[in-house]
């Protein structure tokens, strides 16, 4: 009977062993699940989806990462959250690693933090933006300092370091 108990014991131990195992590898595959994981978690949303914010985290998985006209103004200019269905529908996925891995980007994204994702969490995010089609309509170009921008914009206080 000991042996009989010891041998469902290590049956079972071994079985969660191999669950364990094998969910721990998933994050070592890009996946359309993780990708949408790290683009809730990562704040993409915050910015690339119109309305996502203050409907408090709502909005409908078809809106999401079409861009927004909501302008970010500071020293720097006014920039937008550019519509990344489109602009990942224009690259493969080895062309999206790389871009992400050398982005520069102005403020408020946050380009430093995607310059250091794995190349799996890159590939996942990837595959998630790929399965939703390439909807909506580019974000307005860049407004130079000098310029007034159309609203809606949210303005910057000019960085204290910096005068």
């Amino acid at each position: 009977m000991q042996i009989f108990i010891r041998s469902v014991v290590t049956s079972l131990f071994l079985a969660a062993a191999a669950g364990f195992t094998a969910s721990a590898q998933s994050f070592d595959e890009p996946s359309t699940d993780r990708g949408r994981y790290l683009i809730r978690i990562t704040g993409c949303n915050d910015c690339h989806s119109a309305g996502f914010a203050a409907s408090g985290g709502q909005l409908p998985e078809s809106e999401w990462l079409k861009g927004d006209r909501l302008g970010w103004r500071g020293d720097w200019g006014t920039t937008y959250a550019p519509n990344l269905r489109l602009t990942l529908s224009e690259m493969t996925e080895d062309q999206w690693v790389f871009f992400a891995r050398n982005l520069q980007s102005r403020p408020p994204m946050p380009s430093f933090n995607v310059n250091v994702m794995t190349e799996t969490d890159l590939r996942s995010m990837y595959r998630f933006v790929r399965q939703l089609q390439p909807l909506g309509e580019p974000a307005p170009a860049y407004v130079p300092p000098d310029q007034e921008p159309n609203p809606p914009y949210v303005t910057f206080p000019a960085d204290p370091k910096a005068h």
